[in-house]
């Protein structure tokens, strides 16, 4: 006698399927944000929000790191990894055919990276868009303070791990940019988010909270190098969409 398949709702669908979760879910996978913004965004009290993002985290789709620009502060961010996981699992579960087809598209974004430096993050972030998007991105990094050249350890791992050599690049001030347009503009840094520029009215702004490796050594460089690139392969379908506007 056959076994009956599993009626149990999947994990994922559970945690997703809360309306409110879902909303959080949604700002998430746009930005990183702080529990002040995102209770602007929702509409719902703060303790209410805070309950919420606890089970997100709890069930391991929403992580939360301090603010190296306010301390007291933390941004929250959705792991795109877990959540596609996650997806891929309920459908499988429903049926075997039904699987996750990432979009395509052939139109070609402007992407701006911010860190403070520009001699880190934002170049590593540069970089690697600029291999995974072969083409259909044009991809600019710059600082509000740039450093005087690049770090040796994001050259090394860029090189090292992905395959890109960037050793005669110099960090660039974001300055030299006034008067661009960018389609994106993506902050890295907590710092540069609160005084970077517009750059056209109808940019989107996207904020990375990603800890500055600088203090590091290799393996720091190595684990902040996978998250922005875990970060900017899931940015690639949203590039390939037209650019929301409002």
């Amino acid at each position: 006698m056959v076994s009956p398949p599993s009626r149990a709702v999947p994990a994922f669908v559970r945690l997703a399927g809360h309306e409110l979760r879902w909303q959080l879910l949604t700002e998430l996978a746009r930005s990183d944000l702080r529990v002040r913004e995102l209770v602007a965004l929702v509409g719902q009290p703060q303790n209410l929000v805070s309950y919420h993002l606890r089970l997100l985290r709890e069930g391991g789709l929403v992580t939360a790191v301090r603010s190296s620009f306010d301390g007291r502060d933390s941004y929250y961010h959705l792991d795109l990894s877990r959540c596609a996981d996650g997806l891929s699992s309920a459908g499988a579960s429903l049926h075997p055919a039904l699987g996750l087809t990432p979009p395509s598209g052939d139109r070609r974004s402007s992407v701006l990276f911010v860190c403070t430096g520009n001699s880190a993050r934002s170049p590593i972030a540069e970089a690697l868009l600029g291999v995974h998007a072969a083409g259909r991105a044009v991809v600019t990094s710059a600082g509000s303070a740039p450093r005087p050249a690049l770090h040796p350890a994001a050259v090394r791992v860029l090189r090292d791990r992905y395959g890109v050599d960037v050793a005669e690049q110099r960090p660039r001030h974001l300055d030299t940019l006034a008067g661009q347009r960018f389609d994106y503009v993506v902050t890295l840094c907590d710092r540069v988010r609160e005084i970077c520029p517009e750059f056209g009215g109808e940019s989107r702004r996207v904020h990375w909270s990603v800890a500055d490796p600088s203090g590091g050594d290799d393996a720091v460089f190595a684990r902040t190098a996978a998250d922005i690139d875990t970060r900017v392969r899931y940015l690639l379908p949203v590039l390939a969409r037209p650019v929301p506007t409002g």
